[in-house]
Order: C-alpha cells, then structure tokens, then sequence
C-alpha cells in the first residue's frame, strides 16, 4: 500500500488545521478559518516505505446540530480525533464523533478492519483553564479501542509529527490485517470514493 488518507475532525475552534499545517510545514498558525474543505497531499518515507499521505481537513465544523460521516467513513482509512482540553463541549462532540465511527457497520460502509483512531486532547498549553481531565481523554479512548494523547500544537512541533507517525503506523498495520482477510479478485473502492469529495487539493 502507497496511499494513507488521513480524516482530521473536531469541534470549531480545536485547533485541526494548526495540528495539520504544524505538521506538514513545522510552522504553527495561531488563528485559522476556513470556509473550504481541503485535501492536503505529503510524500513521506516510512520505515523505508515511500507513501503518499493524503489528509483531509474540513471546513469548520459547528459542534450543534446533526452530522453525517458517510463519505469520510468511506473514504478514510484513518481519523484523528480533535478536542480543546479548555472547552468541554468540544469533547462532546469529538464524544459523538467517535461513537459514529465506532457504530456497528452498516451494509454501504462495510469494513473487513475496524478504523484506525487517535482521540487528540489539544491545546495542552492552557491547562490553567482545562475543562476536560486527561482521565477523561484516556477513558473514552480505551473504551472505543483508539489511541489517545494530549498535546499542544502551538507548543510541541515533534509531539505532533510523532502523532501524525503514530495513527499512520496504526493505519498501516490494519491495511495489513486488510490484505490477508481480503479475497482473491477484490478490488478497493477507494479511487471511485476520492470522488465523493470537491475539496481543494493542496501538495506540500
């Protein structure tokens, strides 16, 4: 497998855009809108693999009101999770988020490979206003088999491309598992999905 695609989602204000953009450039953007979703494209080398990393960061999500992840489901093999450690509501939704992820399969998003997830707990650096416990991070993680971390994408450039190496070795791993579960002849759906989304497509 060369290609990972890489769904990024969170609340409004959580900080996904900083995460990806710190990751992909080292360089951290303090206020970030955007009106466009946008596919960022990156090739990396990987324990001597070469891949194309493709991350798909949407606009702003407003944290009210219903969702529906039926095309990222389809698309991803992977989500990174997003929540403001000062902001409670936040982690509800990234709650809600992943119990959408984590429902029981349905017949058009059938997986032979449960997802890959990392739950974020961001902006560590204003722990003096921290609403949500690292607990409570740990606990929702570990009860929707996900990884899990707290960090602070304004602060800590290396903990944050150790995160994004982290859910692609996670993503890796289960395309493996995938492989050896899959029968002779089938083919992935995933180039007929990639047209799901109008998004921007952007290469660093």
């Amino acid at each position: 497998m060369n290609d990972v695609k890489l769904a990024v989602l969170g609340g409004e204000g959580t900080g996904k855009s900083a995460l990806i953009v710190r990751f992909l450039t080292k360089r951290f953007i303090g206020e970030y809108a955007s009106n466009f979703e946008s596919i960022y494209n990156k090739h990396l080398c990987l324990d001597g693999k070469q891949l194309t990393l493709e991350i798909y960061d949407p606009c702003s999500q407003p944290q009210r009101g219903k969702f529906s992840l039926t095309s990222e489901l389809h698309w991803a093999d992977g989500f990174v999770i997003v929540y403001d450690i000062s902001d409670r509501s936040s982690f509800a939704f990234a709650k809600a988020l992943i119990y959408r992820i984590r429902e029981p399969q349905t017949s058009h998003c059938k997986r032979m490979v449960e997802s890959a997830v990392l739950l974020v707990g961001n902006k560590q650096d204003l722990c003096h206003v921290r609403e949500v416990g690292w607990e409570e991070g740990q606990k929702l993680a570990l009860d929707n088999r996900c990884q899990f971390c707290e960090l602070s994408a304004a602060e800590q450039s290396l903990e944050v491309e150790m995160m994004f190496i982290r859910i692609i070795k996670d993503i890796l791993t289960n395309c493996k598992l995938k492989e050896k579960r899959r029968p002779s002849g089938s083919k992935s759906v995933a180039k007929l999905i990639n047209n799901v989304f109008g998004k921007r497509r952007k290469s660093v």
